[in-house]
């Protein structure tokens, strides 16, 4: 399950982050690069431990707890501290698929990759390439967003970033181990929990079948969330 969610930053809130990013140094995007991935990685990172890397990571996180929409669709358990890369001209980022572990530096937390996030900075009209190219079961899907605006996916799929040849594609990344391990699983919950919205919005959260729902959709968690 592919899945757009917008807003996430507001145009003000990503000025910030452009101007912070800015001053802050870049190294080598192959230093976070599993051994697979950093054959066909090539592009520039903010260093994971410097300061810039975990304020800013700290307001996306910030963020994303005040997105409805992306705690419905992702249901997290834990989220790795969030990333920032840069690509510029003649940088791209070959077919792979995301490590299936990832451990917190400086902590004895590990991480399963269940679902992958792209958080765009940079308007899509200022760059030409960059789109990111994910692989699922009905073909290659190209996603190219607005600044500020989110894609999730699961980890599991192949996919790629296309050279850029104009202009600069920055953007945030990260992964996270969702409390629904089974994608199909997560992805019936998330239509769920998106009807009953609608019916609540329409009928009134006192509504026997918006109440009933609400019961089925809380105990379907129950039955299949790791927590």
């Amino acid at each position: 399950m592919l899945i757009c969610i917008p807003e996430v930053l507001s145009k003000q809130q990503v000025a910030f982050f452009r101007a912070a990013m800015d001053r802050a140094p870049w190294e080598d995007g192959r230093a976070t690069a599993g051994s697979q991935s950093s054959l066909v990685k090539n592009n520039l990172q903010l260093p994971q431990a410097g300061e810039t890397a975990r304020e800013l990571g700290e307001h996306v996180l910030e963020a994303l707890a005040q997105s409805s929409m992306f705690v419905s669709a992702a249901l997290p358990h834990k989220i790795f501290p969030p990333l920032f890369n840069r690509y510029g001209v003649g940088h791209d980022f070959g077919l792979h698929v995301d490590n299936a572990i990832r451990g917190i530096p400086g902590t004895p937390i590990r991480i399963r990759t269940d679902l992958s996030c792209t958080l765009f900075l940079s308007e899509a009209d200022e760059y030409d390439g960059g789109e990111l190219v994910i692989e699922d079961r009905v073909g290659q899907q190209e996603v190219k967003l607005p600044a500020g605006d989110l894609v999730l996916y699961p980890s599991t799929s192949l996919h790629l970033v296309k050279g850029v040849t104009r202009g600069e594609r920055i953007a945030s990344f990260f992964w996270m181990q969702s409390m629904i391990r089974d994608n199909l699983a997560r992805a019936l919950l998330f239509d769920l929990d998106q009807a009953i919205q609608s019916l609540t919005t329409r009928l009134g959260a006192g509504d026997p079948a918006c109440v009933k729902l609400s019961g089925v959709y809380h105990n379907l968690i129950r039955t299949w969330a790791e927590a």
